[in-house]
């Protein structure tokens, strides 16, 4: 895990701010292609004495959209698509200058476009690639009325625009591979960020405000990254980068790693409160605990680390002291016991995993055919009932694009598909109301602030090419480099670009006309939102509903085979897959919340806010059954066994109920809650400390933790207990 630490904080700060530096990546390999393929198209067109400032226009677009725009799951799959880019968009040109000049016809075809990437993308997401530049190209092309003899240059232009996209993306940088590499070495500096944190809570005994917020912060940096982390991990990768080595192996070791910093900074503050940091003993081990996972050299080529040995050797201290204490307390043992118990157990299960990855080496079981093939079934499985989303987005784009073309004549004759292109983007990854109308708010926002700081911009460099094109590229890069983070902020950058392009175009630019295009966006937004909201509309909440379920119906099988591993000889630490897996549905889950959350249409859920709240706890305890286990070979009375089965059994009711509401059913149709109290008093009541049977106190103690979450949520609700 180590760091350069001799850095500031701040410094560091920004260095894992982007994991793995994904977003500088792309949007820096976009903005490459762009002025790549300009430039070239630029200097060969000028060579040849034929105009080149609209090719050059076609081939930047070319350049960035094969960057962009190719979202297959293999790579394999990546490069066809992005060859095929230039096949598309090679009839794009040729269909719009040929229809230029019957309106009926062009608008068809960009409807007739749209409605058949939106609904063939259910084969996959390379129908929707090849929809997308096949639009913009038409856009362009039925603008300019290109002739036939015209028509040579601007295929050049697309060969020039997709070869540097292609070389970018799979020769110069190889993509998957150096995002993975920088993505470990994000999560490592983030962890390290937190590390250090922790030790000034230990070192300081006044509990700071200031330094509890920014604690919290770094941890919930760190979960997001070991989320990153472990969907980055992949066998081809890992066998180039580090020769012998599995994913599970380092998946679960950044899951342990992610799991002990957040039960430290957690930990921490309980135990300060209970005086048990007092004990200078405790206050040094953790120290030197932290030290050494924090200097630990554990993805490095060098045959011993002392750092891990030293981790090991605090980590069996830790372990002595702890048993010491519950003999000394006898039968009524402190809670905070439980904690040390807690953090002893993950720092084990991090050491031994950085140890495993350090000296295994493991045999390479799965071909490059093999992985593509696995991805490629797993696609293909995922069948739905009824009506697919797709074809759901098809029909709204059709009615949609419909009625923006008539708006859009009505608006402004002479440019009447700007209002077609908005309804187009606004529909673009929004599958609900709530989320359709986000994105149409967000963009008319961002334009309206793009429009004024782009004239205003325009205006002072007007006249200065150099500087505008410098500008241009400026703002692209910005747009796709913050697109992650906010729509407005890409929404504005994206307007300022286009005015600039229009002062370069049209040597200068009137408010009017940037006027028109806010007025064009923001009627286009109202467009995909009405339609979103009138045909075959999918509620924001329905969405939030299906999300639910699926936690809920994975969580009840993750609880339960945890529990069953208590009397069966299965490695409870093969449940680490599962415990990402239900993060990044607690992910999904507040992504289709933030309409509701946020004030869909002006009203504010602040049930919802309280429900996403509880789900997160839930998905915090968890992970912590998997991370904070240290199973043993269990020894326990025939009672025992009995309870395990009752706790299952009740918790697996529990959840059933939950969902059987959520899906709809009344208060009066569905059954009440089981406490699971009973079951509680008996594995509580076992004499803890080092005998096995005390060993169910700490292993069961998020079972509870996350039932009660479950009651509450069912209180919440209004739902009975039993």
């Amino acid at each position: 895990m180590k760091a350069t630490l001799t850095q500031s904080y701040w410094f560091r700060r920004l260095l894992a701010s982007d994991p793995g530096r994904r977003r500088l990546s792309q949007a820096g390999k976009a903005t490459i292609s762009l002025i790549s393929s300009v430039f070239t198209t630029l200097f060969l067109l000028n060579m040849l004495g034929q105009q080149p400032l609209f090719p050059s226009i076609l081939s930047g677009m070319a350049g960035l959209m094969g960057i962009m725009i190719v979202m297959d799951d293999t790579k394999r799959k990546k490069q066809t698509t992005t060859i095929l880019l230039a096949v598309s968009a090679a009839a794009g040109v040729t269909c719009g200058s040929l229809l230029a000049s019957n309106v009926v016809l062009v608008s068809s075809l960009m409807i007739v476009i749209i409605f058949c990437g939106f609904y063939f993308s259910r084969f996959g997401s390379r129908y929707f690639s090849l929809g997308m530049i096949g639009f913009f190209t038409v856009y362009l092309s039925s603008f300019l009325k290109l002739s036939t003899e015209q028509f040579p240059w601007f295929y050049l232009a697309i060969a020039i625009g997709i070869s540097y996209a292609f070389l970018y993306n799979f020769i110069v940088f190889k993509d998957s591979v150096q995002l993975l590499k920088k993505s470990m070495v994000s999560f490592h500096r983030q962890a390290n960020l937190t590390f250090e944190l922790l030790a000034e809570v230990i070192a300081d005994p006044v509990v700071k405000e200031a330094r509890t917020r920014k604690l919290e912060y770094n941890v919930r940096k760190l979960r997001k990254y070991a989320s990153q982390v472990s969907t980055d991990l992949n066998e081809r990768d890992i066998s180039e980068i580090w020769p012998g080595l599995k994913p599970n192996q380092l998946r679960l070791y950044v899951f342990d790693t992610a799991m002990f910093v957040m039960t430290l900074s957690d930990s921490l503050q309980k135990l300060k409160r209970d005086d048990a940091l007092e004990m200078a003993d405790l206050r040094e081990l953790l120290t030197r605990l932290i030290s050494a996972l924090q200097q630990a050299e554990v993805l490095q080529p060098i045959p011993q680390d002392r750092n891990l040995e030293e981790a090991d050797k605090v980590i069996r201290s830790l372990r002595l002291m702890i048993d010491d204490l519950f003999q000394n307390r006898g039968s009524n043992p402190e809670g905070w016991l439980y904690l040390l118990r807690r953090i002893e157990a993950i720092a084990t299960h991090v050491t031994e995993g950085a140890m495993n990855i350090r000296y295994d080496k493991a045999d390479l079981s799965i071909s490059e055919h093999e992985v593509e093939e696995d991805a490629e079934e797993e696609v293909g499985s995922q069948e739905e009932e009824g009506m697919k989303p797709t074809t759901k987005k098809a029909v709204q784009s059709l009615i949609a694009g419909t009625i923006a073309i008539l708006v859009g004549y009505m608006i402004s004759p002479i440019q009447p598909y700007w209002v077609l292109l908005t309804t187009f983007i606004v529909q673009l990854g929004t599958d609900t109301v709530g989320r359709t109308y986000l994105k149409g708010v967000e963009r008319s926002v961002g334009t309206v602030i793009g429009a004024l700081i782009g004239f205003v911009l325009a205006t002072l460099v007007s006249g200065h090419s150099e500087l505008e094109v410098f500008l241009l590229f400026t703002v692209m890069f910005l747009a796709f480099y913050l697109l992650p983070v906010s729509y407005t902020l890409t929404s504005m950058f994206i307007t300022m670009l286009i005015a600039f392009m229009y002062d370069l175009i049209l040597g200068g630019i009137s408010y009017q006309l940037l006027g028109a295009r806010v007025l064009d966006t923001i009627v286009g937004a109202s467009i995909a939102y009405a339609v979103s909201a009138l045909i075959y509309p999918t509620k924001t909440m329905d969405k939030v509903s299906d999300e639910i379920t699926d936690y809920l119906n994975q969580l009840d099988g993750y609880v339960k085979g945890y529990v069953e591993s208590f009397e069966s000889t299965t490695n409870v630490k093969n449940l680490a897959e599962q415990a990402f897996n239900l993060d990044l549905k607690i992910q999904a889950l507040e992504e289709e919340s933030k309409p509701v959350i946020q004030g869909f249409g002006g009203r504010k859920n602040t049930d919802m806010a309280e429900v996403l709240t509880i789900f997160t706890a839930i998905n915090y305890y968890a992970k912590h059954l998997v991370a904070s286990s240290y199973q043993k070979d269990f020894v326990y009375p025939d009672e025992v066994s009995r309870t395990l089965h009752s706790i299952e059994q009740k918790f697996s009711h529990n959840v059933d109920v939950l969902i059987s509401f959520v899906e709809g059913n009344g208060k009066e149709e569905v059954e009440s809650f089981y406490p699971l109290q009973e079951e509680r008093e008996l594995i509580d009541g076992l004499k803890p400390g080092v005998d096995q049977q005390g060993d169910l106190v700490h292993h069961l103690y998020y079972v509870w933790k996350i039932n009660q979450s479950i009651l509450i949520l069912g209180q919440r609700l209004g739902l009975p207990r039993a």
